[in-house]
């Protein structure tokens, strides 16, 4: 199997900093060559108080049940360990990198509508930057300790501002995330797994129709056409607000009704390059909903099962972070190293595979897409479904 050691590749290091550089903003879907990225820390990173929208999240059986507060100094130290040679990796590769600037997320939220007695972490700008061109959109979130995490990327995202003078940075309206925007059935303690699947299958998550909701990782870029999760993270009015504020794009709102907890997309449906992409086989795309992509001549094929039976301890995330890839171009793919059936598939449809150690950063916020953010690939906004 063609797998590129951590350490072999181009050594030209990039040690610019953000203001030694011209910046260009631009990336149009998941695949063209990654030239610029923001990479995630694990700064002050938390276990969350309890909330709404992370009751719902938390699996019955998971480890992380009733437990909260800051997560131990020697986990956040091996999570940065591996973030920051993940950084080191992509420079190696010609590609800039730009780390965030952590809040303290150990102090509590106050708002007039809600108070929570701690925050997340800056681990996972995926979830909050959504890159669609030359323009950056700070998405709303749907969890209340989420609700500034924005303000570890202002800094980069100001920046941007200055140096290109192409680049539109737009935050999207800020929720109020009151009692109102969560379903009260969801606030049961224990809620078994068929009850679950059954209201997923019917798209009774526990976000409402309150207010505009969407997570930025529920966003799956393919040149004109956005794909867009709705679930716990992204609403009905969520995937509207981005109908009405691209006009120029085709937006479809998809839903995989064999996930019991259906927040990002990118653990479920990963395109790998023009014409292929990867579904979690217990997350299948409705056949109704998978006709579009045949029409357009997209291979769907079901992604390679885990390495791991269970995710580290304290990690929020499923086993299905294995496909959880970033593509580097369209023959490159970064695969987090334990994850070998995965590495695997890929190898065998023809990539270059790169191994990443990740695993034990996961319970900060997710995997190799998730700790990462595009600026800018190479590359223009194409029609990937002209039969649409």
């Amino acid at each position: 199997m063609a797998l590129q050691s951590l350490h072999d590749g181009p050594v030209t290091m990039n040690t610019a900093t953000p203001m030694t550089r011209a910046i260009k903003v631009s990336s149009w879907n998941e695949w063209d060559p990654l030239r610029h990225v923001i990479v995630g820390k694990a700064d002050h990173g938390q276990i969350p108080a309890p909330e709404p929208a992370l009751n719902a999240k938390v699996p019955e059986e998971s480890d992380m049940r009733g437990r909260w507060g800051r997560r131990s100094k020697d986990s956040i130290a091996r999570a940065n360990e591996l973030l920051d040679e993940f950084s080191a990796l992509l420079r190696r590769r010609g590609i800039r990198v730009d780390r965030p600037d952590p809040i303290d997320h150990n102090l509590a939220i106050a708002t007039p509508d809600f108070t929570v007695a701690n925050q997340f972490t800056c681990m996972a700008p995926r979830d909050v930057l959504l890159t669609i061109g030359n323009e950056i959109i700070e998405a709303t979130m749907s969890y209340r300790c989420r609700w500034f995490e924005y303000l570890s990327y202002r800094p980069l995202l100001e920046h941007y501002f200055e140096a290109d003078r192409g680049f539109r940075h737009v935050a999207a309206p800020k929720p109020r995330l009151t009692d109102r925007s969560y379903r009260p059935d969801y606030f049961a303690d224990r809620i078994d797994e068929p009850t679950r699947l059954e209201w997923t299958a019917r798209k009774h998550f526990v976000t409402t129709e309150q207010e505009i909701l969407f997570d930025a990782a529920d966003v799956t870029r393919f040149g004109r056409d956005l794909v867009v999760q709705h679930g716990f993270t992204t609403n009905a009015k969520g995937i509207d607000w981005l109908r009405r504020h691209f006009p120029s794009h085709r937006v479809h709102a998809v839903n995989f009704p064999g996930d019991p907890y259906p927040i990002h997309i990118d653990c479920t449906f990963v395109p790998i390059r023009p014409g292929l992409i990867l579904n979690n086989p217990l997350r299948r795309l409705p056949d109704e909903q998978r006709a579009f992509f045949a029409r357009n001549d997209w291979l769907i094929l079901e992604a390679a099962p885990p390495a791991h039976n269970e995710p580290p301890p304290l990690c929020y995330s499923s086993v299905w972070l294995s496909m959880n890839v970033l593509v580097l171009d369209p023959k490159t793919v970064c695969v987090e190293a334990s994850e070998v059936r995965q590495a695997e598939q890929l190898d065998r449809l023809g990539l270059e595979v790169v191994p990443v150690e990740l695993r034990d950063a996961y319970p900060f916020g997710g995997g190799l897409h998730c700790c990462t953010a595009d600026v800018w690939r190479e590359g223009t906004c194409e029609d990937y479904f002209p039969r649409g």
